[in-house]
């Protein structure tokens, strides 16, 4: 049978690579296996306790000390992961930038985002919006703090300080929103969404009706999109991934729906702590925790006594890269000194102008 041929790239690779060099990177990647043979042990018990800890919750059972990994993960010291030299060169993934997704909605939407007109106009819709969805201030200002180091401005997106610089992941706002939060948060929260901007739309009439009016077409049209796939996180992040999702993610800019999303990105972590039974308040650190692992994750840290918090490795709510990626969680490496560093960074950086600035707007 005829064989299709390979792409020219992988076929020049294996042609570059002699059998020797082969020879040489099958002995390395031999050995890196083994080095990492104690690293997968460890992870796959993380991960199998967590299935355990699962099940019990979905059967009402009490979880214990015996549901966690209670040793923190191997130092690793060992080789780097070889390269294969026949694999062939892959171009590194692109991050968006906020230019990016603004022109990504002027293509596939025909709209661009009401920009504010200064840093504190956005602050003060943001305030508003957050206290009447019933977040309180030093949640709302204190998970900005931690998120955007008390400076932070609304467009801000995480690792870009400038020209000559590259974000490191697509995270903007005050909550730092990525892709694919803004795509869950249509498509889950878009009818609250349109409500809130059809209440708005209300109250304007003349041009300031017209545009709004074109904004909640656009909106709705959003919306659609991003309930087009089913509501799980993979298939969300498929559409994150993509131009048209990216124009979704620019409306994090808007001046009127941008305060929902990061609202909405607190609230569904307040509401899923109440659903599940958790009727004390979350103090922001406690927030902060469901926002960053997830509100599965972080609810499992949040309802832990302070005992166990004290004995709980981090590394239990982590999946390895992101726990190797995450200096904060691996020095500061049990439950209970996360939430403590974290309650003392929001309260550093709470006394910056910015986080000040966002106090007030309350």
């Amino acid at each position: 049978m005829d064989m299709p041929a390979l792409p020219d790239s992988v076929s020049d690779a294996m042609a570059q690579a002699s059998p020797q060099a082969m020879a040489e990177y099958r002995r390395k990647l031999r050995e890196w296996e083994e080095a990492q043979a104690p690293f997968n042990a460890y992870w796959n018990s993380i991960a199998e306790k967590r299935r355990g800890r699962n099940a019990k919750r979905r059967a009402g059972q009490k979880i214990t000390l015996d549901d966690y990994v209670l040793t923190h993960p191997p130092v690793y010291t060992g080789p780097r992961k070889p390269v294969d030299p026949s694999a062939p060169d892959r171009p590194r993934k692109t991050i968006p930038m906020v230019p990016d997704l603004i022109q990504a909605a002027a293509e596939h939407f025909q709209f661009a985002p009401q920009r504010p007109a200064s840093e504190i106009e956005f602050k003060r819709a943001y305030a508003q919006v957050a206290a009447a969805a019933g977040l309180t201030r030093e949640q709302a200002v204190r998970v900005y703090s931690f998120e955007t180091g008390g400076n932070g401005n609304y467009d801000m997106q995480s690792g870009y300080r400038g020209p000559g610089t590259r974000p490191i992941s697509t995270a903007i706002g005050y909550n730092q929103l990525l892709t694919t939060n803004s795509v869950e948060l249509f498509a889950e929260q878009g009818d609250a969404i349109l409500r809130a901007l059809q209440e708005k739309a209300a109250t304007l009439s003349g041009a300031a009706r017209k545009a709004m009016d074109s904004k909640i077409a656009v909106t709705r049209k959003m919306v659609a999109f991003a309930q087009s796939v089913p509501d799980t996180w993979a298939e969300h992040e498929k559409l994150a991934n993509t131009e048209k999702g990216w124009a979704l993610h620019a409306m994090v800019l808007d001046i009127d729906v941008g305060p929902h999303l990061q609202t909405h990105k607190l609230l569904t972590s307040v509401h899923f702590a109440r659903a599940k039974g958790h009727a004390r308040p979350l103090t922001a650190a406690e927030l902060e925790m469901m926002n960053l692992t997830g509100d599965g994750t972080g609810l499992d840290m949040v309802t832990m006594p302070q005992a166990m918090r004290e004995q709980v490795p981090t590394s239990n709510f982590f999946q390895r890269g992101g726990y190797e990626r995450n200096p904060v969680a691996s020095r500061h490496n049990t439950v209970a000194k996360l939430l403590a560093v974290t309650d003392e960074r929001m309260e550093v950086n709470g006394r910056k102008p910015g986080a000040q600035e966002l106090a007030a707007a309350f």
